[in-house]
């Protein structure tokens, strides 16, 4: 999925009005449009880059949201782990068959393998869709509340560019690390949101997929701006 790039610009443009206008007869021509257009002014610019969609994921909200996916797939996670064990099985059973195997029932154990292994691809996509799903919406409510707190950290700063380096694409090639405010911004977000930090879980649970040629998994969208 593309992410849109997050570009806030502290430049402001205003807007210049007459006054004074006098009420007798003899009032003063109005000024042009070329007289009353405001010149652009260069000012010292102070950039700050942001991995945002990192930083959604990183705040204790986010990794709580992700920790109630994990563990709202395992119990499909677990069924799929099971038959794919049972499908190798099968194969390494028909590999082992004595060379004097019937060919009827060697027929009969490929269609076997091959009803289950259909069986097993389909549960996966279906498992990896609806996980992708629940993901993306988790991400958009999180990117959604640390937008605002992004914003405000940056304007009270002084920023006058910020630039998401999310995306490995990135038109950034190197910059100076202090001008990184990802880890300000999620420290930030977990205080003013008040989500205590989700309690270690055991090793990570993956999507619900299996080692075999799956859909791959696209990062989440943050949300337009």
């Amino acid at each position: 999925m593309n992410r849109t790039l997050v570009l806030i610009s502290a430049l402001s443009a205003g807007l210049m009005t007459t006054a004074g206008v006098s009420q007798t007869a003899a009032a003063p021509a109005p000024a042009t449009a070329a007289s009353a257009a405001v010149e652009p002014q260069a000012i010292p610019a102070k950039i700050a880059l942001v991995a945002f969609e990192q930083a959604v994921f990183a705040t204790n909200e986010g990794q709580r949201s992700v920790q109630q996916i994990q563990d709202k797939y395992k119990p499909k996670k677990d069924q799929i782990d099971t038959l794919s064990k049972e499908v190798d099985s099968l194969k390494a059973q028909l590999q082992s068959a004595p060379a004097t195997l019937p060919d009827e029932e060697r027929a009969s154990r490929l269609r076997n393998i091959d009803t289950k292994e259909k069986e097993l691809n389909r549960n996966a996509e279906d498992a990896q869709t609806a996980y992708n799903a629940d993901l993306q919406e988790a991400y958009g409510k999180v990117a959604a509340k640390v937008s605002v707190t992004l914003k405000d950290y940056v304007s009270k700063n002084g920023y006058t560019l910020l630039l998401d380096v999310s995306g490995q694409q990135s038109n950034v090639m190197w910059a100076n690390q202090s001008t990184d405010v990802t880890q300000a911004i999620v420290t930030a977000y977990n205080t003013a949101s008040g989500v205590a930090a989700p309690p270690p879980s055991g090793p990570s649970s993956p999507a619900p997929t299996t080692a075999r040629p799956r859909p791959t998994t696209p990062k989440p969208a943050a949300p337009k701006q």
